[in-house]
């Protein structure tokens, strides 16, 4: 069968996809080609999916429909250029070249369109969770991308969470907030337990309990669509225990100390996008 996905990078946020596309049937495993260059990451990709597996970038990019570059940064200039080489014959025609999405941080729409000339090109940010499927990705159109083809970028990383479509300047708030904000939060349910423990509760009690608070409370304030402030409110009576502890968490600067965390990784996405 044809190649309809070609998967440059089979590491973990490639594979988080590979995995959840294939399960929800949106890709038929000899549809898929994945190039990487360890061979016993291509031997467990091909065992474990089913999947096509080569170590030539150029032919994971030749016949697929959509192209996706899941490699580390600092890769890039180096990939996009093999790929040029093999450009000119890889059997497409302009009408045809595959569609380009790139989970590369730091990489802007600019350097992406200038390797894939006239090619339909979209920049997404997914974060870590997209590795059970609870992600949220962020997508950016390039100028070449049509609106049918926004929508089966969209319809790929919903295999693996939610979607926004925003423009490129906002990429960097994004991996600020969202891409980087699973650390962030892993430190929260930690320090939380270590609150518990503190307290005298059992490690492993006091992490269950922290880290269902958590996902409880992200999951209510989800299907209700409550804001924040109002499920805070609820949650704190007056001269209760609560508020006492919020007042220690505001002594504490907790609140500034998140926005200024967001702040510094969107700053440093700005340094390393420049």
């Amino acid at each position: 069968m044809p190649i309809k996905l070609g998967i440059i990078g089979g590491g973990v946020m490639g594979e988080a996809l590979l995995s959840r596309l294939l399960a929800q049937q949106l890709y038929q495993p000899d549809e898929v080609l994945v190039s990487e260059l360890l061979e016993q990451r291509r031997d467990g990709l091909a065992q474990q999916y089913g999947i096509r597996v080569t170590a030539n970038n150029q032919a994971a990019a030749a016949a697929s429909e959509v192209l996706l570059l899941a490699i580390k940064p600092q890769v890039f200039e180096a990939v996009a250029a093999e790929l040029a080489m093999g450009r000119g014959d890889n059997g497409h025609s302009l009408g045809t070249l595959p569609m380009v999405i790139s989970i590369l941080a730091g990489v802007p729409l600019e350097r992406l369109e200038n390797a894939f000339p006239s090619q339909p090109v979209i920049r997404a940010m997914p974060n870590t969770p997209a590795t059970v499927g609870a992600g949220i990705t962020a997508l950016a159109a390039g100028k070449w991308v049509s609106p049918d083809q926004m929508e089966q970028a969209k319809t790929i990383f919903r295999a693996v969470g939610e979607v926004v479509e925003i423009p490129e300047h906002l990429m960097d708030a994004v991996t600020g907030l969202s891409g980087s904000g699973p650390a962030y939060v892993a430190i929260l349910i930690e320090a939380l337990a270590d609150g518990g423990v503190a307290a005298g509760l059992p490690r492993a009690i006091a992490l269950q309990l922290a880290k269902s608070t958590v996902l409880g409370t992200a999951q209510l304030l989800q299907e209700t669509q409550m804001h924040p402030a109002q499920l805070k409110d609820r949650v704190t009576s007056p001269g209760g225990t609560t508020i006492a502890a919020i007042a220690k968490l505001e002594k504490a600067g907790f609140r500034s100390a998140l926005i200024e965390a967001v702040l510094g990784s969107y700053q440093r996405s700005r340094e390393l996008g420049s």
